[in-house]
């Protein structure tokens, strides 16, 4: 009898100690949800409006003379950035606009219309902020109307330099607000030469995929 209830007093003990272990041992920790972090790499798209500020010079006919033709400008630009792992951002973009500039010279009209360009772009991402410097080639449609002789138009082209802010609200959405230079070199209207040159300043919304 004394074996009997020793045996069972052993194999208690060894019971106990066991539910004692499984309850002890701890639990693995969940494991945490990381989300990705931001970056500007891929292709975007957006729309852009802003002021444009177009001086020309007007040379011929033994006259000389500086005219400026200011106005609004609305357009839409695309393009593709490319993201380094020291936030270094580099990409292309291109954009075409249509400008509403005019001034009046010697009895005649002066403005442009549509102008576009394609652009490299370098810049520094701050996280959802990218500090930008663009340049590249430029064009517009510029025109010389002048009564009884009629419109004569041609493409100035010549390059843009510049630099902006891109800020995403989200991982899709960013706005812009951008300063640029165009130069548009020189044409020949209405047999007096036109040198182009043009400031403007935009703002913008864009979509990045």
């Amino acid at each position: 009898m004394k074996k009997f209830f020793l045996s069972a007093f052993i194999a208690l003990g060894a019971s106990t100690a066991h539910a004692a272990d499984v309850v002890a041992e701890p639990s693995s920790p969940p494991v945490a949800f990381e989300a990705p972090a931001f970056t500007w790499s891929g292709a975007y798209l957006g729309i852009q409006g802003g002021g444009a500020w177009a001086t020309g010079e007007f040379s011929g006919f033994g006259i000389s003379s500086t005219e400026d033709a200011n106005g609004g400008l609305f357009g839409a630009f695309a393009g593709y950035n490319y993201q380094f792992g020291n936030n270094l951002v580099v990409g292309v973009e291109g954009d075409i606009e249509y400008n509403w500039n005019e001034q009046e010279i010697f009895g005649a009209e002066f403005g442009t219309d549509w102008a576009g360009s394609v652009r490299g772009r370098v810049g520094y991402a701050f996280d959802h902020a990218l500090i930008y410097a663009t340049a590249g080639w430029a064009a517009t449609q510029g025109y010389v109307d002048v009564p009884g002789l009629g419109k004569d138009e041609a493409t100035f082209d010549g390059y843009t330099l510049g630099a902006g802010l891109d800020y995403a609200f989200t991982n899709n959405v960013f706005g812009r607000v951008e300063y640029r230079y165009n130069d548009y070199g020189d044409k020949d209207l209405q047999g007096v030469n036109v040198d182009v040159d043009q400031h403007t300043v935009k703002v913008g919304l864009g979509i990045k995929f």
